[in-house]
């Protein structure tokens, strides 16, 4: 069974997988290699997520995922009870988690996958019906992320549109990496800008460099050359004098996490823009599918930050390259900040638009239960 990554043909491709067999495109030596690294087991993948070969929340949960798919199809004998297998598959997805503790479709990912197993186990008394329910729901979700992501681009665009206030050529500006190499394939926040293009309404993606790690000039502007779409590289601190002069329609970013009320956890840089775009009467939107919500969070205050290594700030291209600051001098290299719900004009999901319901927060759980009100399709 193979499953191309991004449904569209066209597209890069940063998840091969087949059964059995999974590999990954090599994130942190684009755009000037091309490398795909293979994934065995969990162990490579759980290395693969922490240094960056694979990043973008939806991406990283489904490599994730794979990965112990592959290692599963591969193990050969096992000795054991079905029970004994989901005890097995249980404990290499609570170490997964641990890669990347700030994106929430990991984890998610995770309780959906151990809720498969246990049922599986509960009607199976051999470990090999186990492991291939596993399997099986490890591939669907490959599957169902581009579906999600398509219907984010196409809610997106039409909400950017019906709020451009009679703009007929759009300009939208962008932060770090969240198409096809973010995702199983489209993009979340590309994925809206992917489709302003197609409906002709797209005049230019403004793109960041995204420091430390680079991937708005990595990435994002490598995606936007393949895909031909017409767009401009700026650097993280030429945002605000874009936008003052008038150069930007909105504003769409996406999400590693969604609290309750709305406040969302994503690259480092997001909270500046989101603050310039609010001072400049800019919407600001964010798109992310329902899995980066977390309702366990009350506000964005609760959500935990990672902090990266001190070599992606001390040397160049995000740690790879030669040293370019002073030694011994300290680092603070926090990966995600939060930006508060107040300053989010909506939050695209493939579900549909979330709207909110006062000036400052979202009823994220009412939209959720399909509450009338809040939910613009």
């Amino acid at each position: 069974m193979a499953l191309g990554q991004n449904g569209s043909g066209s597209s890069l491709q940063s998840i091969c997988y087949e059964r059995g067999s999974l590999r990954l495109l090599d994130q942190r030596r684009l755009p000037l290699e091309t490398v795909y690294l293979d994934v065995r087991d969990v162990k490579d993948g759980w290395n693969a997520i922490r240094d960056m070969v694979v990043r973008g929340a939806p991406a990283i949960a489904i490599s994730a995922a794979l990965a112990l798919a592959v290692e599963v199809y591969n193990i050969g004998s096992f000795n054991g009870t079905s029970g004994d297998a989901a005890s097995f598959l249980v404990k290499k997805l609570e170490y997964l988690v641990s890669s990347r503790p700030t994106a929430v479709n990991l984890s998610d990912a995770a309780t959906k996958l151990e809720l498969v197993v246990s049922k599986a186990a509960a009607t199976a008394v051999e470990a090999k019906p186990v492991f291939e329910a596993y399997i099986e729901a490890a591939e669907t979700m490959l599957e169902d992320d581009v579906t999600s992501n398509k219907a984010i681009g196409s809610h997106g665009a039409s909400c950017i549109r019906s709020q451009s206030k009679g703009s007929k050529r759009l300009s939208v500006l962008t932060h770090c990496n969240t198409g096809s190499l973010a995702t199983a394939g489209y993009g979340t926040a590309l994925g809206v800008i992917r489709s302003l293009h197609a409906e002709g309404v797209l005049e230019m993606a403004f793109c960041t460099e995204t420091r430390p790690f680079n991937q708005g000039s990595r990435l994002t502007a490598f995606e936007l050359v393949h895909d031909k779409i017409p767009a401009t590289l700026i650097a993280d601190s030429a945002a605000a004098a874009l936008m003052k002069a008038g150069r930007v329609n909105a504003v769409i970013v996406g999400a590693d996490r969604v609290a309750a009320n709305g406040d969302t956890a994503n690259k480092i840089g997001t909270y500046s823009l989101a603050l310039c775009a609010s001072h400049h009467g800019v919407p600001f939107y964010v798109a992310a599918p329902v899995t980066s919500i977390d309702l366990s969070l009350s506000s964005g205050d609760q959500i935990v930050i990672e902090e990266r290594s001190p070599k992606e700030l001390l040397h160049s291209r995000g740690g790879l390259g030669e040293q370019v600051a002073a030694s011994g001098i300290s680092v603070w290299n926090p990966a995600f900040d939060v930006t508060p719900a107040k300053l989010i004009t909506a939050i695209v999901t493939e579900k549909g638009v979330i709207i909110k319901t006062g000036i400052d927060s979202f009823n994220i759980k009412a939209f959720l239960q399909n509450a009338p009100g809040i939910c613009s399709d």
